[in-house]
């Protein structure tokens, strides 16, 4: 199978603003990659890739005064497979953990542990631990959330999402994450490109989609508390502890958000040929 991918954003700045961009292919998928994969700027500025602590790539900006224009479109393989399913994949004791997992644990700024433990164990307490402990947890925050594009809100967390219980992906995989670490089952939240391919077409204008791994049985398992089954053609841009550690811009100073589109269509017919 192979993917159509892309976006174009434009940001508007009153004076010149350091910007920090997580809208790169993880390095993971690079290798799938059947054009070149690059970031363009209208107008043309400076700009410096790195690998962030998670393995991810970021890029550094100073975008101009004005209206910043930032694209990019790229085809890429993908298997065209289902989210790997593996209900006998067991709960890995806390004191076996690998040492880099244990960070995803630990609350975060938009997953606090701390406050939803309480709530956790009474839900989930006598649930098997393992696979069936995780799909349990995605059920709940599945059910608990109504999918709401207009209701997005950058400063809702975990807690008030099940409070609110209304919200996008990304408060769907905050919830199910924090719900996770406090049944100590480490997961880390994820960022990317998830288009309608195999499924029916979404009324809702195509946006980046956030979802979550969970550590079980020595290795990391995808999960969509938001769609809540598996799905096909995932593009992995970023991971972290949370929506903090890969938002898809992060800007140190005033900007606003002028123009958003995203693109991510299955090629089909003699264009994939």
């Amino acid at each position: 199978m192979k993917i159509r991918a892309g976006f174009e954003i434009e940001y508007e700045c009153q004076q010149p603003t350091p910007m920090l961009l997580a809208l790169s292919v993880h390095p993971s998928r690079l290798r799938d990659l059947e054009t070149p994969h690059h970031i363009t700027f209208e107008p043309e500025i400076p700009s410096r890739d790195y690998r962030d602590d998670f393995g991810n790539i970021c890029t550094r900006i100073v975008a101009p005064a004005g209206l910043l224009r930032m694209s990019t479109e790229f085809t890429i393989r993908d298997e065209g497979l289902p989210d790997e399913v593996a209900p006998d994949a067991r709960q890995t004791p806390v004191d076996e953990l690998p040492d880099d997992v244990l960070l995803f644990l630990l609350g975060s700024r938009y997953c606090e542990t701390d406050r939803l433990t309480d709530l956790a164990w009474s839900l989930f307490g006598h649930v098997p631990q393992g696979w069936k402990m995780v799909a349990a947890i995605c059920d709940y925050a599945h059910e608990r959330i109504t999918f709401d594009y207009m209701k997005a809100d950058p400063m809702r967390s975990a807690v008030n999402g099940n409070y609110e219980q209304t919200g996008v992906c990304r408060d769907f995989a905050h919830l199910a994450v924090a719900l996770c670490r406090c049944m100590n089952i480490p997961a880390r939240y994820c960022t990317g490109y998830l288009g309608d391919i195999g499924v029916p077409e979404d009324v809702n204008p195509m946006d980046f989609s956030a979802w979550f791994e969970a550590y079980l049985d020595g290795r990391w398992y995808t999960f969509d508390a938001r769609h809540n089954h598996p799905r096909i053609g995932r593009i992995l841009m970023a991971r972290g502890r949370d929506a903090t550690d890969v938002a898809i811009s992060t800007s140190f100073g005033a900007s606003r958000l002028a123009g958003f589109k995203v693109i991510t269509d299955e090629i089909v017919g003699k264009a994939a040929a």
